[in-house]
This record gives C-alpha cells, sequence and structure tokens, in this order.
C-alpha cells in the first residue's frame, strides 16, 4: 500500500529537526505507504489489497486467529534468553541486543538480532515495562525513547515504569532494510509524483523498479521476514525476557496496528495498551490510500481556513475560499513542475513539485507546523527562495545535511509491501483510479494516487491479507482518534474500536497526527489514569 509515514516526533520546545520554531510534537508516520515518491508506503499501515476500493472479499469475516497459549519448544530458547544491558547513547540508559528466529516457521534456520533500550523507571513501585512505539512502519523505536518517551512521558508514568523501545526487525538498530543509497535517494524523492504524459509515467515506472530492485539486492535476506505479524511476535520474547507477564504497550500510528496485532496474537498476555493513532486493519491498500488522500484534504482544508486569516497567508487573504487556498497551491506546485526554484543548499538540490508537495504534507500532520509551512509557502511563492519547504521534506524523509538518509522509508516500503498486496499492479490501474483520488483531494489526490504504485513492483510477494482482529479474551485496551488527524482518519480509530472485543474508543476533537501528549490535558490524563491504575476511560470520551 502506499502510505505516508507518520512517526511521532519529539514534543519538545525549541527547535526541532525540520527547524520549527515552536513547541512540537509527534509527526507521525502512519502507515503511508511509501516514499513521497515515496509518498508511498503510513501508517499506515498497510500496503494494499488487491484493485478494490473498499474491504477486500472475506476480510470482514476473516479475523487473526491467536496462537496457542503454550510456548512451542523450538522457542524455548529465545523466550528463556538473558539480556546483557549496558549504558549507552543518552545518559539514563541502557542497551542490549535481542535475538528472535528470523523465520518463525523454521526457528533453528537462522537468528535476526534486534535492538532494545530502556530507562529505568524512577520510582519504587513499578508496575512493570511499558514498551512504546512511535509508528512508521520504520520509525526507530529507540531513537523515540530516547529523544521524547523515556524524559518527556508524564513524570508518574516513568516512575511507575521502566520505559522500553525495541526498533523492530529491518529498522534502524535492528539489522536495518537497506536500498537505494544518499544520492540515489536524492533522485528517487524528486521524481515527478504527477506525470503528464508517458515518458513522465515511464520515469516514475523506472524509480519504483530501482528501488524495489536495489532492496531485492542489498536486503535479500530479510525482506521476507519484516511483517508485522513478525515483529509483534517479536514482542512476545521481548516481554518474557523482561519478566513481566503481561504486556504493557504505547502505539502511535502504525504502531497501532502493530499493537493490535500483538493483542490478536496474544490475546491473554495483553496488559495495557494504548493504541493512538489508529489504523483498521480490515481494509486493503487502495482503500487505505483513499481514505489516506481523504485524511490529508481534510487536513488541509483545516489549514487552509486558518491560513487566510493571517496576514502573512500567501495562499489568500480574508474572505478566500478554502477551495480557492487549494487552486492557488495547485497552481504553485505546476509551476514548480515546469520551473523548480533554488533551495539554497550546498548540493544545489532545487525545489521540485514533488519535494515541495511533501513539505506542504510533512506539515499536515501536526498544527503546530502551519506557521512554518506559511513561512515556506512565502518564501518559495514570494521570494523564489525554496529552502523552507526543502527543509521540511528533508525532515519527512529524514535526510541530513549531508545528503544521508535513514531507512525510514526503506523499511516503511519492506513492511508495507509485505503486509499487503500492492494497491495497483500497473499504471493503467493508476489512471483508472485517478479520477476518484482527484474527486477526494483535488490539492494532493493525483500524487497520491500514483504514490501507491509503489508495491506493484516489489521483489518479495506480500504474505498478509486484510483482516480484523478481534482479540478475544484481552484486558481492556484504549483505542485513540483524532478527527481530523491527516495520516489515520476517524473512521479508522472507530473501526478498530469496534473490531477489538474489549476496546475503549478515546476521542480527540481537534487537528493533528494522534493525540496523546499533543497538549490535551483531557486526553493525557485519561491515558495516564489507564496506564497507571487500569481504568480505561468511560464509554464514548471525547476531549477537545
Amino acid at each position: 500500500m502506499h502510505t505516508w509515514p507518520s512517526l511521532r516526533r519529539p514534543h519538545r520546545t525549541g527547535r526541532t529537526r525540520s527547524g520549527t520554531r515552536t513547541r512540537t510534537r509527534s509527526r507521525a508516520t502512519a502507515r503511508v505507504t511509501g516514499v513521497l515518491i515515496a509518498a508511498a508506503a503510513l501508517l499506515v499501515s498497510a500496503c494494499s489489497a488487491g484493485s478494490s476500493t473498499t474491504t477486500s472479499t472475506g476480510a470482514a469475516e476473516a479475523a487473526l486467529a491467536a496462537l496457542p497459549r503454550a510456548t512451542p519448544s523450538a522457542l524455548a530458547p529465545y523466550y528463556s534468553q538473558h539480556l546483557r544491558w549496558r549504558a549507552c547513547g543518552v545518559p539514563g540508559f541502557q542497551c542490549a541486543t535481542m535475538k528472535a528466529p528470523l523465520d518463525y516457521a523454521e526457528p533453528g534456520a537462522g537468528d535476526i538480532k534486534l535492538a532494545v533500550a530502556r530507562k529505568n523507571a524512577t520510582g519504587k513501585d513499578k508496575l512493570g515495562s511499558l514498551l512504546v512505539n512511535p509508528g512508521g512502519p520504520g520509525g526507530s523505536a529507540i531513537g523515540y525513547l530516547e529523544q521524547y518517551a523515556g524524559i518527556g512521558y508524564p513524570a508518574e508514568v516513568r516512575a511507575a515504569y521502566d520505559m522500553v523501545a525495541m526498533d523492530p526487525r529491518g529498522v534502524a538498530r535492528s539489522e536495518p532494510v537497506e536500498c537505494l543509497d544518499g544520492r540515489r535517494m536524492d533522485a528517487f524523492t524528486q521524481t515527478d509524483m504527477t506525470p503528464d504524459d508517458q515518458q513522465e509515467v515511464n520515469a516514475l515506472v523506472g524509480q519504483y523498479r530501482k528501488f524495489a530492485e536495489s532492496c531485492g539486492a542489498r536486503s535479500a535476506r530479510l525482506l521476507r521476514h519484516v511483517s508485522t505479524v513478525e515483529a509483534a511476535r517479536d514482542m512476545d520474547i521481548l516481554r518474557a525476557v523482561l519478566g513481566d507477564p503481561k504486556l504493557n504497550y504505547v502505539g502511535a500510528s502504525y504502531g497501532t496496528f502493530l499493537g493490535a496485532t500483538y493483542a490478536g496474537l496474544f490475546p491473554d498476555r495483553v496488559g495495557r495498551l494504548v493504541l493512538d493513532g489508529a489504523i483498521d486493519p480490515s481494509l486493503d491498500s487502495r482503500r487505505v490510500n483513499l481514505d489516506q488522500t481523504a485524511g490529508f484534504e481534510t487536513a488541509f482544508q483545516a489549514f487552509a481556513k486558518d491560513c487566510v486569516h493571517r496576514s502573512d497567508c500567501p495562499l489568500g487573504g480574508k474572505g478566500t475560499a478554502p477551495a480557492q487556498v487549494g487552486d492557488h497551491l495547485k497552481a504553485f506546485f505546476r509551476k514548480l513542475d515546469a520551473h523548480p526554484v533554488p533551495a539554497g543548499n550546498p548540493g544545489g538540490r532545487k525545489l521540485g513539485e514533488s519535494l515541495a508537495t511533501t513539505g506542504v504534507i510533512a506539515a499536515m500532520y501536526d498544527q503546530a507546523a502551519w506557521e512554518q509551512l506559511r513561512q515556506a509557502l512565502t518564501s518559495a511563492m514570494r521570494e523564489n527562495d525554496g529552502a523552507g519547504l526543502l527543509a521540511l521534506s528533508d525532515s519527512y524523509y529524514e535526510r541530513d545535511p549531508k545528503g544521508q538518509y535513514t531507512n525510514l522509508m526503506m523499511a516503511n516500503a519492506a513492511v508495507n509491501c509485505l503486509d499487503l498486496p500492492a494497491a495497483f499492479t500497473g499504471p493503467e490501474q493508476v489512471e483508472k483510479a485517478l479520477p476518484t483520488f482527484e474527486k477526494t483531494s483535488p490539492v494532493f489526490g493525483a500524487g497520491l494516487a500514483w504514490a501507491s504504485l509503489n508495491c506493484a513492483y516489489w521483489p518479495v510477494k506480500a504474505t498478509g491479507e486484510p483482516h480484523r482482529i478481534e482479540a478475544k479474551g484481552a484486558a481492556p485496551i484504549v483505542v485513540v482518534g483524532t478527527t481530523r488527524d491527516p495520516a489515520t482518519p476517524y473512521r479508522w480509530a472507530r473501526s478498530l474500536a469496534g473490531q477489538l472485543s474489549s476496546a475503549r474508543l478515546l476521542t480527540y476533537v481537534g487537528d493533528g497526527h494522534t493525540a496523546y501528549g499533543r497538549g490535551s490535558s483531557c486526553i493525557d490524563s485519561a491515558i495516564n489514569a489507564y496506564l497507571l491504575d487500569g481504568t480505561p476511560p468511560p464509554p464514548g470520551k471525547r476531549c477537545s
């Protein structure tokens, strides 16, 4: 599926990695398929099933089956291993390496090494471990722990729990999937995502093929074994070696799919699970991408309404309708398509349509970035300076000033394309679907439709399908949804809460991707009470 990675970014005051001067926080990674050309990939989570724009046939009836309660003898050595903790990275944190079978169907065929980090509870009355995951797929959970969760979660939560993170298989420090080098990733992210003729279609398809072939050549051992189901099984090994009878967990964006999958496989081992910015596992890839397109359009409409009431809005003044704001932005994108503008960087990269679109989409994840987006658009549209939008795009792709990328986008595609069949099998299908996507979002529809093609050329066949997750018998699970979430639309949270047998839906009426730690005392107090006392929010709880 295509999905935009929507990672939770650290919430803090000061300069963020994207350069924002304001209080920012997680700008999630949803299961977005892809790579904006990579606009492909959010988390959400999924790559996509088939050609239908609705739930795949039979998905409503198919549910993820729980694994046997008894641990298979072949897995006993993994469940009984002892982690060797050592000081590492940020002061106060410890790191270790955990082994898991590369292939759970053949545990004796080889291991995969998974990086784990923790920050011990600051209080005496511990409740155990709290595992965190920021989303993606492809986001570094360890990075999130070090930069935010381990120091920014509420003090009472950090006092009660050992804060723990594990980079999922294929991600960051856990034997990362490798594909393109920095130079080739630059070319990939600059490819025209709204092709105007057959030559540009061929160029886009060629880039998707190069990306897939490179992943297959450089990460052949891993590509068949980075599914969400396997990552969830790794989490159960970690739970056991940490000495916790049940798993306590906070997952954001794609992390909700990972946590829900764990609950479906091990319902009797569910402790206190918070699934924030939920993904609907019952949807096929094309439906996921279309819903996400609608989500970004909703977020853009909110930005547009806010923008026209401000003196520094470059897309229109007071009285300008949101639709006109969108028309102005589309006209700007068309101009960049024909004439990229300088972006003031040492490598000489210019701001073209694809990078500019990514920069705008990056700002949709958090309304705290809207001011930065207005300034960046003003510079690009009025001063012919694309540096601001390029900085937003680079932050989204996790590209550093030296031209090196983390493996976020590579792991994102690897997980998404394994979890679900491709949304489209070729450009002809995309062209037929364009009117639907463009109607859903006049601004972003065409680019997101073409981004949904990324799994079509993947070297490994998908092993997953859309399915419901019921987790019958699990303890209460808190599902959190934000009404104007761009990357994980609110309807996904409602759907997941309806599937999980013990779910309580907690609603945040507002903007941005995910809700916990975003400044709502109502949301935070409800989740804190659940984590500390085990008391889920009452049915129908809404915050604003």
